[in-house]
């Protein structure tokens, strides 16, 4: 009789966590959401807590530097932890199929993935409406529209989320550019250079072509400026601007539009400021940039008045006489006063200046022949010192004390006089005029020095009346 078998039960070892058997698609699906929920339903805590560690590290590269490069290394991390989740499970002796923990991996991942394409699919309407805002020049609806950004757009679309960044960095430099063309509407060249420089800046970025065109027609719809100097300051810079053959060129227009009218109405201003220099310099520019603009002819009157104000000034300063009883500048370097009216028939009044106190005889002249103000005279009349002239007539005086006679000779007033017409500044007469009078009165009175009493004076001027006067004076001022 054989022996009898015993059975020896023993109980069987513990499978390892990574030898136990998972769904290779539950583990795929779990991993799909790069939370690492695939590794934690395998058990394998420190493969999930990497995968998290790593999926924060690159969302937070792409969100901020924008970079192309890291959206694409999120999808390549993104399809390596499923393929890895994925074989990772299938390494197993035996493959179970179990629906509950696939679901559980699509009830975490699916969300995820929703909410991904949901912001992506938002961020792409939002970045078409800061597009299209930009292509209609619109900045206000730019920085409105991408003002709908949040986190969550940049972390499911990064470039697209910068792409809106940088249009909203160019429209912040226009508003910028906008504030400084402004300031220049002032006058102010620095502020218009600097917007310009702007304006440029930005253009080299392409597709700003309609934002920077309407931040530039801010400044072109405001001109001209409410100073019409203003707006020769900035027509001029504007003029004077290099063309780089792009839309800023467009400023060119506006100069031709707002240039004439500026020009003359700053004339105008300096003109009833008495700054005629300044007048003049802005009439000459339109006649010279627009000589056939509507405006030349105005531009012609008032450079005329001013060239006139300008000479007038310069007569008057040469007339004034720095002495009493002398003769000024103006007789040995006549300027014209070209608003002067010229020598006519008839009474020409005249400005007279002697060369001392003896020889000013325009005292005993009517005053319709002179005048004190160079901007109704016709002629300056210079009068040189008075000397002997003609002899009249010899008479015989008995001094009064000594008794002895003297032969006294009387003669014209001779005086040397130069004249000149005030309208050209030319000299119209050179000469020496000769004043009559009376001679040989019964008395005549002199100074005696001392006891001695020698007669009077051998030479004497005759004794001239108003009428002699302008006898000698009449030729000169009426013709």
């Amino acid at each position: 009789m054989s022996d009898p078998t015993y059975a020896v039960l023993t109980e069987p070892e513990p499978v390892p966590p990574e030898a136990r058997a998972h769904d290779p698609l539950a583990v795929a699906f779990g991993n799909a959401s790069l939370l690492g929920v695939g590794y934690l339903m395998m058990r394998r805590r420190k493969l999930a807590t990497v995968t998290a560690l790593v999926t924060v590290v690159l969302v937070s590269m792409l969100t901020s530097t924008d970079r192309r490069s890291y959206e694409v290394a999120v999808l390549l991390w993104w399809a390596a932890v499923i393929a890895h989740g994925w074989f990772l499970a299938r390494r197993g002796a035996e493959r179970v199929a179990v629906r509950s923990r696939r679901l559980v991996a699509l009830a975490v991942t699916l969300p995820v993935l929703l909410a991904v394409g949901l912001l992506r699919f938002d961020a792409s309407r939002i970045g078409q409406s800061v597009t299209e805002a930009r292509e209609t020049g619109d900045c206000a609806e730019v920085l409105s529209a991408q003002g709908r950004v949040w986190l969550g757009h940049r972390i499911a679309d990064a470039p697209l989320s910068a792409r809106g960044d940088g249009i909203v960095r160019a429209c912040n430099q226009l508003q910028t550019a906008g504030v400084e063309l402004t300031t220049a509407l002032t006058g102010d060249t620095d502020a218009l250079e600097e917007g310009f420089g702007t304006l440029a800046s930005v253009l080299t970025e392409p597709g700003n072509e309609k934002t920077v065109e309407a931040t530039l027609n801010g400044l072109l719809g405001s001109l001209p400026a409410k100073d019409a100097c203003d707006t020769v300051a900035v027509t001029d810079w504007l003029r004077d601007r290099k063309r780089s053959h792009d839309v800023l060129d467009r400023s060119a227009d506006a100069v031709k539009r707002t240039a004439p009218a500026a020009l003359v109405g700053c004339g105008d201003d300096h003109l009833a400021d008495s700054s005629w220099e300044k007048a003049l310099t802005h009439y000459e520019q339109l006649l010279d940039q627009y000589p056939g603009n509507g405006l030349a002819d105005k531009a012609r009157k008032g450079s005329r008045q001013a060239t006139q104000s300008i000479e007038l000034a310069n007569v008057r300063s040469l007339l004034f006489a720095q002495e009493p009883g002398s003769q000024p500048e103006y007789c040995s370097s006549p300027a014209k006063y070209s608003g002067a009216k010229p020598i006519g028939k008839g009474t020409n009044r005249a400005l007279f200046y002697g060369g001392d106190e003896y020889s000013d005889h325009s005292d005993k002249l009517p005053g319709s022949w002179k005048t004190d103000d160079p901007a109704v005279a016709v002629l300056v009349v210079c009068m040189g010192e008075q000397t002997f002239g003609t002899s009249v007539q010899t008479c015989p005086y008995k001094a009064e004390t000594s008794g002895s006679t003297t032969y006294v000779a009387f003669s014209k007033i001779a005086i040397p006089v130069k004249v000149y017409e005030l309208r050209t500044g030319k000299l119209v007469a050179n000469r020496k005029i000769q004043i009559d009078g009376t001679s040989c009165p019964a008395t005549i009175t002199y100074f005696t020095r001392g006891d001695s009493d020698s007669g009077p004076p051998s030479a004497r001027y005759v004794d001239a009346s108003k009428s002699d006067v302008r006898a000698a004076f009449r030729p000169l001022v009426i013709r």
